[in-house]
């Protein structure tokens, strides 16, 4: 009963709780699954360090790197990782989700061995603190600022409002995206909804980049986004949807520039629609190797699309086929020697992240990294890439289950 009763004290005090409130909640609800103290760490917005959320009686700690610690693992690979037992006892590091977007890890420090019933009553603490952190933090800047390790220009400020989570499952379908630089974009822009059987998938480009550029560009991204959203928010076909950006975009900024890719994927059949609105193309990635570069393009850029109607790329996926959609920040990111990081190399990254089974988020996230080190973290350009994942074929909406909780998101070895 240690885990429902700290489910229930949670719960009890979660409804006047701040996010500073989080640590020592936590701390409390410790010694009802058998341990001294719970701890949480955030990832930072670049998902380099683990950083503690400490206050009340939560003890002090340092930052973490991700890479190369236990903690580390935790995060990257979604499962609990248990330390050898230390002077104050076994330390057993769990994910912090919130659905599939990972926020972090939490830190259980047991005196005693690490039974399977301790682990489940943990991970449930730690699921429901995630929730907890995401939903206070509409409140609250506490957890936002302790993610920042440097200040925000305006324009990633205004821009980084606007996205969705970094990533959503379904449990058919996963979807995970990453954009950077974080404290300094230019006018990339991605977003997503999955709504009934239907998952629909955008990545926006606007020319301008660095200071006044950026932030003009931030504003046609903005705008574009919010055309996007308001066309698919009243079930408009895809061909609609661009001409409504388009359309959107002319009527207020008839010099901005836009490039754009549109995509609709149907969770049951696996049918992908594209428009590539002079946009670099998709690729398909299936069983280890890049099966199909999708034609682009087959639109003009927003706002130049006019009297010339968008042509919709049709595409049958196979289940457990990757669709991989990126700016030209990727392929065109530069090293000091002037080597371009280009689409061969972009291609051969994916496919062996994808080989090693890491979760969707974990690919995304060293891909992009792989830029930045590629750049020698200078980027030149906004550097976004969005990854879907069709799992299996999902029954229709209205008979639609739950998956089984099989450990697939968050807590298995997700299929890359």
């Amino acid at each position: 009963m240690g885990g429902i009763e700290a489910l229930r004290r949670l719960l009890r005090q979660s409804h006047h709780a701040r996010p500073d409130d989080l640590p020592q909640m936590a701390m409390h609800a410790a010694p009802m699954v058998g341990a001294t103290a719970m701890i949480a760490y955030l990832v930072d917005l670049q998902q380099r360090r683990l950083l503690p959320l400490v206050a009340g009686d939560a003890p002090p700690r340092e930052p973490f790197m991700v890479d190369g610690t236990l903690a580390g693992r935790a995060f990257t690979t979604l499962e609990p990782c248990t330390s050898a037992a230390e002077a104050d006892g076994v330390r057993l590091w769990l994910p912090l989700v919130n659905g599939a977007e990972r926020l972090g890890v939490l830190e259980v420090v047991l005196a005693g061995p690490v039974g399977d019933d301790t682990v489940e009553d943990c991970a449930t603490v730690s699921a429901l603190l995630a929730e907890l952190m995401v939903t206070r933090s509409l409140y609250s800047d506490t957890i936002e600022r302790l993610r920042r390790r440097e200040p925000m220009l305006l324009a990633a400020e205004v821009l980084r409002a606007q996205l969705p989570p970094l990533t959503f499952s379904t449990g058919h379908l996963v979807i995970s995206g990453v954009l950077e630089p974080c404290y300094d974009v230019g006018g990339d822009a991605f977003d997503y909804a999955v709504n009934g059987d239907i998952a629909h998938l955008a990545l926006f480009d606007a020319v301008g980049h660095g200071s006044a550029g950026g932030m003009r560009a931030v504003m046609l991204a903005s705008l574009a986004l919010g055309a996007y959203r308001g066309a698919r928010r009243t079930g408009t076909d895809l061909a609609g949807t661009y001409r409504h950006i388009d359309q959107a975009v002319r009527e207020h900024d008839r010099r901005g520039l836009i490039t754009a890719v549109l995509a609709e994927l149907d969770q049951r059949t696996g049918l992908l629609k594209v428009i590539s609105a002079g946009h670099p193309s998709g690729i398909i990635i299936r069983q280890g190797r890049a099966v199909k570069v999708l034609p682009t393009p087959t639109a003009l850029p927003v706002p130049l699309g006019g009297d010339r109607p968008p042509v919709v790329v049709q595409e049958r996926l196979e289940p457990g086929d990757h669709v991989l959609l990126y700016t030209d920040g990727i392929t065109e990111a530069r090293s000091v020697t002037g080597d371009y990081f280009g689409i061969d190399r972009l291609v051969d990254f994916a496919v062996r992240a994808i080989s090693d089974r890491l979760p969707l988020p974990e690919t995304t996230r060293r891909l992009v990294h792989a830029i930045l080190d590629h750049q020698d973290d200078r980027l030149q350009d906004d550097a976004t890439v969005l990854i879907a994942q069709w799992r299996d074929p999902a029954p229709p909406a209205a008979d639609t289950e739950l998956p089984e909780a099989d450990n697939r998101e968050p807590l298995g070895t997700a299929a890359g």
